[in-house]
């Protein structure tokens, strides 16, 4: 009785907390103090694999990450039939699986809580029929409160889990709501993700004219594609996702149908269709290193974020749409002059902080007044309309083309020499010369300033009155020409 009271108090201590590790480091504890066992191992089962893998051990280190089936040895008969199994002499008994080499008995309590196990208490002797009935009995009983609290440590764990969650989610949304940048708010999705879940990376991709488009990405893996890079139109499981608008969960994607890696060292993937308001926006790829890394009690909330950012993508979406409208010259739909104004300063600044150039290209048509007189304002709304889709075809995507106002156009070249911009503006004079307008009968010619930061200026004022400069000579000595301001070719 002494003894059974001595266990009652010590397993009091084990289930007075809810810290698992602290659950598990007191079970070790009492096994090793009140029966002096040497190899001790607390195992847990995973319940989609029906796998024991050993959670907490004393004198295991050889052995302590290796899963065990349900079906194998002595700790496998334990969980199968949740019952305690003993094998007094270990080489005699057929379900013994070996692991420690001095092992010569071994007993195996199964922990079960309302009739489910929940996980094995296995315990090694390096002597022959070393547990006697008394130890079993007294080992079966802490077994019992052993179970009790692990179960509790569990209970608590997922509820603080699912609060953590909670509050994540509210985090997201207070977060994201207020941002209307797309790639800014991107950014701030997959960041928040990787710091509320347990994923390894994340990863948004966006559908854009009927093509899934990887947009953004964070996380410790190793990508296959680049940011921008469309997904050819294969089934893959973000394909499955947004065909279905239901998430789809793979614990093994070496064994998904369809699958496409889209991480190097992805083993289990989550992909939830991003929906706003009916529409289909996108999808949200969540990634892990490791098999069955996803509970399905994971789905809920992560389906609750993927709504609240699947919202704040479509109006980031139509804030980009308003200030596009906002920003682009309604007649040519090349930029504006209230887009150059910002476009100029920001890269001003940017050059200065990275010791780097940018240049300016005034463009002017020659004789649009004329042109205008002669056959009309259709027509050189039309000569307007065809001289910026030029420039659209022969600039580079970082180039900026304005509309300046009326004929004359701007257009700001970023990380460029005055020389190299030089140069580029005389292919675009080239371009418009033998460029065919239906109806006009002689060709269509342009005079063009050009100007570096800062070579020829050091601020916005400076650099567009030396390029506005550059192109008053131009026109001054006969038009059709390209002009450099000082200081720009050798």
């Amino acid at each position: 009785m002494k003894k059974i009271a001595i266990l009652y108090d010590a397993s009091q201590a084990v289930i007075s907390t809810f810290d698992l590790d602290e659950v598990l480091a007191r079970i070790l504890a009492i096994a090793r103090e009140y029966f002096h066992l040497k190899y001790v191992a607390v195992l847990l089962l995973d319940e989609k694999t029906q796998e024991l893998h050993i959670r907490s051990h004393a004198g295991y280190e050889g052995n302590a990450s290796r899963p065990l089936p349900i079906s194998i040895g002595l700790i496998g008969a334990a969980a199968s039939s949740k019952r305690p199994v003993y094998a007094p002499d270990v080489s005699k008994d057929p379900r013994y699986f070996p692991g420690i080499p001095t092992t010569k008995s071994e007993l195996a309590l199964p922990l079960v809580v309302l009739d489910e196990v929940v996980g094995v208490l296995d315990c090694q002797s390096e002597q022959l029929n070393y547990f006697d009935p008394e130890t079993i009995d007294l080992l079966t009983l802490f077994s019992t409160q052993a179970s009790i609290a692990l179960q509790n440590a569990r209970l608590y764990s997922q509820e603080q889990r699912k609060a953590a969650q909670l509050e994540a989610i509210n985090l997201i949304a207070r977060q994201t709501t207020a941002v209307l940048e797309i790639d800014e708010l991107l950014r701030k999705v997959c960041t928040f993700l990787l710091q509320a879940f347990p994923v390894d990376h994340v990863a948004v991709l966006l559908l854009e004219d009927d093509q899934l488009v990887f947009r953004a990405h964070r996380g410790q893996l190793t990508p296959m594609f680049k940011e921008g890079a469309a997904l050819l139109d294969a089934d893959g499981l973000c394909r499955q996702a947004l065909r279905c608008g239901k998430p789809i969960l793979s614990n093994d994607v070496a064994s998904a149908r369809g699958y496409i890696q889209g991480f190097a060292e992805t083993q289990s993937e989550l992909c939830i269709p991003l929906i706003s308001f009916g529409q289909v926006v996108g999808v949200l790829s969540l990634e892990s290193a490791n098999l069955n890394a996803f509970d399905l009690g994971d789905v809920a909330p992560l389906e609750s974020v993927a709504d609240i950012c699947a919202n704040a993508i479509q109006n980031a979406h139509y804030f980009e749409r308003v200030r596009h409208m906002a920003y682009v010259d309604g007649l040519t739909g090349v930029f504006n002059r209230r887009y150059f104004e910002i476009r100029i300063l920001e890269e001003i600044e940017r050059a200065q902080r990275y010791s780097g150039a940018v240049s300016l290209i005034m463009v002017d048509i020659d004789h649009f007044k004329q042109l205008n007189d002669e056959f009309g304002h259709l027509m050189g709304d039309d000569v307007l309309r065809q001289i910026s889709m030029a420039f659209q075809q022969n600039l580079r995507k970082v180039d900026v083309a304005c509309r300046y106002g009326g004929e004359e156009f701007a257009i700001i070249v970023p990380e460029t020499t005055g020389e190299d911009a030089y140069y580029v503006a005389e292919k675009l004079r080239k371009t418009i010369q033998t460029t065919v307008f239906p109806g006009l009968p002689r060709p269509v010619t342009v005079t063009a300033g050009v100007a570096s930061f800062p070579a020829n200026g050091k601020n916005r004022d400076e650099l567009v009155k030396a390029a506005d400069e550059a192109l008053y000579s131009g026109k001054q000595s006969g038009r059709n020409s390209v002009v450099a301001s000082s200081s720009i070719l050798p």
